[in-house]
């Protein structure tokens, strides 16, 4: 029985995740990534600490564009407080960001990908 969500054509899906690494739509990435509904790009964030407001700038564009309105941030092994002021800034760029581990936000991306819904994650490799 096939338990893959059904990814709208031209989606991304996350297919593995650990060792330092993801496999994304059949493409292997090193590291940490931002992965958005149609592409992914290689994130050179690998602690939460390192997380800061330009880091995520593709993601503001991504929200300016029109393309995403909800951030799911793989904290890496553990869930991890987003400091206020970043939340704050998202937000005001209208993305809600949703912090968890980075498991549970592959396997989450994966099935609002199948909702259809605008999602990015930022996912810190484990």
């Amino acid at each position: 029985m096939d338990l893959t969500p059904l990814i709208p054509v031209g989606r991304q899906i996350i297919e593995t995740y650990g060792d330092g690494r993801f496999r994304i739509t059949n493409v292997a990435h090193e590291g940490s990534v931002l992965v958005f509904p149609t592409r992914t790009l290689i994130w050179p964030v690998r602690e939460m600490a390192a997380l800061t407001v330009d880091s995520l700038a593709p993601i503001a564009a991504g929200a300016q564009a029109g393309e995403i309105d909800l951030l799911l941030l793989g904290c890496g092994p553990r869930l991890a407080m987003v400091p206020r002021d970043l939340r704050a800034n998202l937000r005001e760029q209208g993305v809600v960001i949703e912090p968890m581990d980075t498991g549970a936000a592959a396997r989450t991306f994966n099935v609002l990908m199948a909702e259809g819904r605008r999602v990015a994650a930022a996912l810190i490799a484990v």
